[in-house]
């Protein structure tokens, strides 16, 4: 798999696509609605991205930007193959990945100046700390942090962070973190969850991963994610990954789609089965109204975006 993210012009976001699966979204670009993709790495990185644009009939339209604004180019391409080769040799990071099509540079006129914040002491800690606890959940992208620190400190008669200061601040602890994670080793607890929630899913039962802001939500919620034959589901929200994100272990809500209790229990029972199967630790009294804990739990979710 290519340590790559691809969005489409139709909303669509695939994560970790095979050389193929790249190939075949290249070849399918040109029609109404469909015709563009945006790749960026994994974790990604501020103005570090490739992009294709085709309408049917013409030629292929690629960029790619390798950070600062005198760093993107563009080139041309008559068919898609090129475009694929250059794509995933850029994917990969291989040497002269950029020697398919011949480049020029975009100007993309000076960067604009950002402001300092101009907030006090306690306002600045108590923002980044925000946004922080949302970073090291693992789960938002840069644009949505930059979001968050827009409008957090948000009144009704006072916006002290435009939306440029936000994406400043997000972007320099975005970069951290990153550097952060740089030194991990190994699969982490995050990761062993992933993968037991992955057999899950498999066996029938829909999972779901900072799923909705709340138990209602979630409760009211998860009915509509699942196949038609699942048999139950097990999610946690957003308050849990934070909860988790600060070291107090996972709570972990599940149930059964039937209502019954003992399906209800049952589900329960494969939940912590799959949870040891990878190594983590489940606590749980097995009555089908409590949730399941995970603990201890060292919560190191990589990056995407």
């Amino acid at each position: 798999m290519l340590e790559i993210v691809v969005k489409t012009e139709k909303w669509e976001r695939y994560v970790r696509v095979s050389a193929e699966e790249l190939a075949g979204l290249v070849w399918r670009i040109g029609g109404h609605g469909d015709r563009f993709l945006v790749v960026q790495r994994i974790p990604d990185l501020p103005d570090v991205f490739a992009q294709v644009w085709h309408k049917a009939g013409g030629d292929y339209t690629l960029e790619y930007r390798d950070g600062a604004a005198d760093r993107h180019f563009q080139a041309m391409a008559d068919g898609p193959e090129a475009v694929i080769d250059a794509m995933a040799g850029w994917a990969r990071h291989n040497a002269g990945w950029d020697s398919v099509l011949a480049w020029t540079p975009l100007d993309m006129g000076p960067a604009r100046e950002v402001p300092p914040l101009d907030l006090d002491e306690s306002e600045r800690e108590e923002l980044e700390k925000r946004v922080r606890a949302v970073l090291i959940g693992g789960y938002a992208s840069r644009a949505a942090l930059a979001e968050l620190a827009e409008e957090y400190l948000v009144t009704k008669d006072r916006r002290p962070v435009s939306r440029e200061q936000a994406e400043v601040l997000a972007n320099r602890m975005w970069l951290e973190r990153v550097a952060e994670q740089a030194a991990w080793q190994g699969e982490t607890d995050p990761e062993r969850l992933t993968r037991a929630f992955t057999v899950l899913q498999e066996a029938g039962i829909t999972t779901r991963e900072n799923f909705t802001c709340c138990r209602s939500c979630g409760q009211s919620e998860i009915g509509d994610e699942g196949e038609p034959d699942a048999r139950g589901f097990v999610y946690f929200h957003t308050q849990c990954t934070d909860s988790a994100a600060a070291g107090h272990g996972l709570m972990l809500l599940y149930g059964s789609f039937d209502g019954a209790s003992e399906t209800t229990t049952a589900i329960g029972h494969e939940v912590v089965a799959a949870l040891e199967a990878v190594g983590l630790h489940a606590e749980w009294d097995r009555a089908p109204g409590r949730a399941i804990t995970v603990t201890p739990l060292d919560w190191r979710r990589r990056l995407v975006g």
